[in-house]
């Protein structure tokens, strides 16, 4: 499906595909399961920078290379030499880099091919969707190597799939199936190996076929919304709402529905 991408930025641990509307992300550290070392979050940092402002990317799809991981935590190596100084600033960062993910503006799915461990849980988690492989496996492990999660995963796992099934998840450190991941709602759906990239593409074109600041706006919504008293959340809704009825993508929605045809969408 992904054969005729363009590839518009190199990077080292990294490829970035764009195909308009779409861009793809793949984690290319296959043998050492695509693990998220410094240099690797450095590089999705920056393309994500880069994709968050290409006006024809609309939706951005992450997974990793090979059929064994999409991305299998920290470089172990590098984390055993971290002091406790060190070790704030590494989650500091960590959590950057997913916050950047979760609040760049445009959806970003999660295409999760084999082994999802640790700091690649917790990027998964980062992301707007999750469409995970039968061969999938979710897990967060840290304590046991003496730690916890670092970029969000104590936070982000129990907002998504409540605080019983996380704490069961961060407590034994044990790793899940996809189709359990599905269960408690971890991922959206789940897919068969060679049908993973085509149904997240196949997502993907669906939003990128609406109004982007429309898009923009509901990821805001739920986004900024999710943590603030209910009250407060829909004064916000209130707000982005009448920002949408301000401007020229919602004259063209609403004419074009009354003109039954397809609506053509400006970005104003």
């Amino acid at each position: 499906m992904l054969d005729s991408a363009v590839h518009l930025m190199s990077y080292e641990n990294i490829l970035v595909e764009v195909r308009e509307p779409i861009a793809v992300v793949t984690f290319n550290r296959p043998k050492v399961l695509n693990a998220l070392n410094g240099a690797t979050l450095r590089e999705l940092d920056a393309a994500i920078i880069e994709l968050a402002a290409h006006a024809g990317v609309r939706a951005i799809l992450l997974t990793g290379a090979g059929e064994k991981a999409f991305a299998a935590g920290a470089d172990i190596q590098e984390l055993a030499a971290v002091s406790a100084v060190d070790g704030h600033a590494l989650a500091m960062r960590g959590q950057q880099v997913f916050d950047r993910i979760e609040n760049c503006g445009k959806p970003v799915i999660a295409c999760v091919n084999g082994f999802a461990l640790g700091g690649g849980c917790e990027l998964a988690l980062a992301c707007t969707l999750r469409i995970a492989s039968e061969t999938a496996r979710f897990g967060q492990p840290e304590v046991k190597l003496g730690i916890i999660p670092g970029y969000g995963g104590s936070q982000r796992l129990p907002r998504l799939v409540g605080k019983g099934a996380a704490l069961k998840l961060l407590l034994t450190g044990e790793m899940i199936s996809a189709a359990e991941a599905l269960r408690i709602g971890l991922v959206e759906e789940v897919v068969s190996p060679g049908e993973l990239l085509a149904r997240a593409e196949q997502i993907a074109k669906a939003i990128a076929a609406q109004a982007s600041l429309a898009i923009e706006k509901c990821l805001e919504a739920v986004h900024a919304g999710y943590d603030l008293p209910l009250r407060q959340a829909l004064d916000l809704e209130a707000a982005l709402f009448g920002i949408c009825c301000a401007t020229e993508d919602k004259t063209e929605g609403t004419k074009a529905f009354l003109e039954k045809r397809t609506a053509v969408w400006t970005g104003k």
